[in-house]
């Protein structure tokens, strides 16, 4: 059987697990002792251990694979466009994705007739300014950053140090052949832990559906609807679109090849989780080459943040609504520009799209407190966000290898299983 439908179908039984747990009282406080015991000790215990693996794999990959990546380049291919490039790619698609929700979301007004009256104040930590984002990308201390799993850090040090040996002639050799064995050992690493997958994902999401079930979805169900069309819209639309413009390649060919790293995804939840199956996907699946790869699947995982930005459009014009409040052109515009320049420098982690909904919410005069309407249904939408970051990482990889003749078409057209 194929690995990808092994995922699929480790994905199916934990939703169908889940639920009927949940059915059995698994979200209650006095659940039964047998299923809390299961969802406590067996669910959790190796779903956590599973998403452990996959982060323990992703600094060193991350490293090393830019490292290999920018010291083969040669005098071909200049980073700094190939960075111009990919940066304006991901800016553009985000500020696509937001400008997309606001719109959809005026027209079908998701927070008209809620009741606010009920609402928990709720702490959310505060997002970075951009100036503390720009200064962060450089670090004092590389194994700091690295213990951090500060990628943004990670991915300078590596490109100063591929750069580095690039200018260092036969040494900078002996040290590049180095890294590519490193390389390699753990790409071999990579693929022992995604033949664990289908049981990993199995448990995260019996535990997941388990403690939410649907009840959230049925409570906000023009919210979470609305929030899921925009998704496939821009995914399907935006994506193909974008893909087809610049390469005159097949989009449903991209999508089939990132499979397994979009069922990776929605499992984890957590686009830097995802990079060692991202990165796989994009080298043989994809075809793109190493040295944009390497660059560029990493990037995204921190700049990549459309899924968030459509939830952040939507969740805006619904607490407005829910509130009662209108919203000029203006403040619709500070929300893209908001959310547009947020996605830069935020960690690729489940979650996250709360603190920097907090941020945009503050940007217009919003209330944050809003965000305990919507709280309820995020873990459920966190997962198909990261999804569509996936997509996009997979996308503009594609687009950017392309145009630095950098792509295999013949493996990019070819269907793997």
């Amino acid at each position: 059987m194929q690995l990808s439908t092994k995922i699929l179908l480790g994905m199916s039984a934990g939703i169908i697990v889940g639920l009927i747990f949940n059915l059995l009282g698994g979200s209650d406080p006095d659940s039964p002792f047998l299923i809390t015991w299961i969802v406590d000790n067996i669910f959790d215990v190796i779903g956590k251990i599973f998403v452990i693996s996959l982060k323990l794999l992703v600094v060193p990959l991350v490293f090393f694979s830019l490292v290999c990546g920018s010291a083969s380049m040669g005098e071909d291919i200049k980073m700094g466009q190939v960075a111009v490039k990919t940066v304006c790619l991901y800016l553009f698609t985000t500020a696509m994705a937001v400008s997309v929700a606001l719109a959809i979301a005026n027209v079908v007004d998701p927070g008209v007739g809620i009741n606010t009256g009920s609402i928990d104040s709720i702490n959310v930590k505060t997002a970075p300014s951009f100036k503390e984002v720009l200064i962060g990308i450089f670090p004092d201390n590389p194994f700091k950053a690295m213990v951090e799993g500060n990628m943004l850090q990670i991915i300078f040090f590596a490109l100063l140090v591929g750069i580095a040996i690039l200018k260092a002639g036969d040494h900078g050799q002996q040290v590049l052949k180095g890294c590519v064995s490193i390389n390699d050992v753990i790409m071999k690493m990579v693929f022992m832990l995604i033949n664990l997958a289908p049981y990993g994902v199995f448990c995260l999401l019996a535990k997941l559906f388990t403690r939410e079930g649907f009840d959230a979805i049925v409570n906000l169900a023009l919210y979470f609807s609305t929030i899921v069309f925009v998704l496939c819209f821009h995914a399907v639309v935006i994506y193909s679109a974008v893909l087809y413009l610049f390469t005159r390649l097949n989009p449903l060919k991209l999508f089939i090849n990132m499979r397994p790293a979009m069922l990776f995804a929605f499992s984890t939840s957590s686009s830097n989780a995802t990079i060692p199956v991202t990165l796989s996907a994009a080298r043989e699946r994809l075809g793109a080459d190493n040295s944009i790869a390497s660059f560029t699947v990493p990037l995204g995982a921190t700049v990549n943040m459309d899924g968030t930005a459509i939830m952040q459009g939507i969740a805006t014009v619904f607490i407005a609504q829910a509130y009662g409040l209108e919203l000029s052109m203006v403040q619709y515009l500070s929300v893209v520009a908001t959310a547009t320049l947020a996605s830069i420098g935020t960690a690729g982690v489940p979650g996250v799209g709360l603190i920097t909904l907090a941020m945009v919410l503050q940007q217009v005069g919003l209330p944050v407190e809003g965000i305990g309407l919507i709280i309820g249904v995020d873990r459920l939408l966190d997962m198909l966000r990261t999804v569509v970051n996936i997509s996009g990482d997979g996308m503009v990889t594609t687009v950017v290898a392309h145009s630095e003749k950098r792509l295999n078409k013949d493996l990019f057209n070819t269907i793997k299983s």
